[in-house]
């Protein structure tokens, strides 16, 4: 059912509305977590300011991905997951189908990605040398994969 919904999440997302996905890869951690949370998309307008927010969007192969965007240069968004080191996605502008509002933790706690503590946590992680990234996130996919067994 999720993968029907998922082919047409652009009609579903509208402006104004939102749209409620799991969260399903690795490539967020540690701010999103594998199976555990859930993140609610908003549309976005053209002319929205998307720098260093969580967005989704729709591969050339029709795949959706969530990451953050690292920076937009002439209509084209450079997009980076926070659990990857390396290796960056680019798309059109147009191709993005929203940004992340608010994760709802596993407890049911619903968490503003525009918070001052969300925006914190964010510098904490991204401002780690990747030598320590790189480390923290092994271990954090180990106790997941771990944990799911």
């Amino acid at each position: 059912m999720e993968s029907k919904l998922l082919n047409n999440i652009e009609q579903f997302v509208d402006i104004g509305a939102t749209f409620e996905l799991r969260v399903t890869g690795f490539s967020m951690l540690p701010l999103l977590g594998y199976g555990n949370d859930k993140i609610i998309i908003r549309r976005t307008g053209e002319k929205e300011i998307i720098d260093n927010r969580i967005a989704m969007f729709r591969t050339d192969q029709g795949k959706i991905i969530v990451h953050r965007v690292v920076a937009l240069e002439d209509g084209v968004v450079k997009l980076k997951g926070d659990g990857n080191i390396y290796g960056y996605e680019y798309c059109n502008r147009e191709k993005i189908v929203g940004v992340v509002e608010s994760v709802v933790r596993q407890n049911g706690q619903v968490v503003s990605c525009v918070s001052k503590l969300w925006r914190i946590r964010e510098k904490i992680w991204l401002s780690q040398p990747l030598i320590i990234r790189r480390f923290a996130l092994a271990i954090m996919r180990f106790w997941l994969k771990f944990k799911k067994k």
